[in-house]
């Protein structure tokens, strides 16, 4: 039984990475209005909030089980929502009149969204870190072999599923979507294969230190 002074009997590692996923939902979409260039690709620099995002989730299955990746994943939606509102309300709260001229130009152009991307935002989201956990889960083995393949594997999948949903609700009709996703589906799937497998072996293991290291 626990008292008031006494925290709940909540693991240190889970602790940590739920704090930290919580952190990326909100960032990403944040770096997702730069585009980076990794040699030949092209690719919004968001990408790498949501490989974190995948490795968190596909991490936390490892150490606790689907159903708890599967609530970390729904909690997302918490700070993911709450950032949005956020960022609509200082945007149309009045501008300090000796703010530094060019930010004051370039923060409504970073930070702004339609509420067509927004809503693409959540879909996506929600869709694809739910399928990474899906598929990380369905693929596990009780002696934890081949875990770098179980990554690989939910990762490329639930990227691409992220990248179908976001420009198809944000962009079709708008502007050809066909080719925008197609770069980004490729750069995703890549950065994927290079950096989720490693990525996660290495939080898996520091989970597993951090839970067994006395308090």
């Amino acid at each position: 039984m626990t008292t008031p002074d006494t925290p709940p009997a909540i693991p240190r590692s889970l602790f940590i990475y739920s704090i930290l996923y919580g952190g990326m939902v909100c960032i990403a979409g944040v770096l997702g209005a730069k585009q980076v260039a990794l040699g030949p690709l092209a690719v919004e620099a968001g990408i790498f909030g949501f490989i974190l995002l995948v490795v968190l989730g596909s991490t936390v299955a490892e150490l606790y089980g689907r159903a708890t990746a599967d609530r970390l994943v729904r909690i997302g939606f918490v700070p993911l929502i709450a950032s949005m509102v956020l960022i609509q309300l200082v945007l149309r709260l009045p501008a300090d009149p000796d703010m530094y001229p060019p930010l004051k130009e370039a923060f409504p152009v970073v930070l702004g969204q339609g509420a067509r991307m927004m809503l693409a935002g959540l879909i996506a989201y929600g869709t694809s870190q739910t399928l990474n956990v899906l598929i990380f889960s369905k693929l596990s083995s009780r002696d934890g072999r081949l875990l770098w393949l179980r990554a690989m594997i939910a990762s490329v999948a639930s990227q691409i599923v992220d990248t179908l949903l976001f420009i198809s609700i944000s962009f079709y009709g708008e502007r050809p979507i066909l080719d925008l996703m197609l770069g980004q589906m490729l750069a995703k799937v890549v950065l994927s294969l290079v950096l989720v497998p490693w990525l996660i072996y290495a939080l898996v293991a520091l989970g597993r230190k951090l839970d067994s290291t006395p308090t």
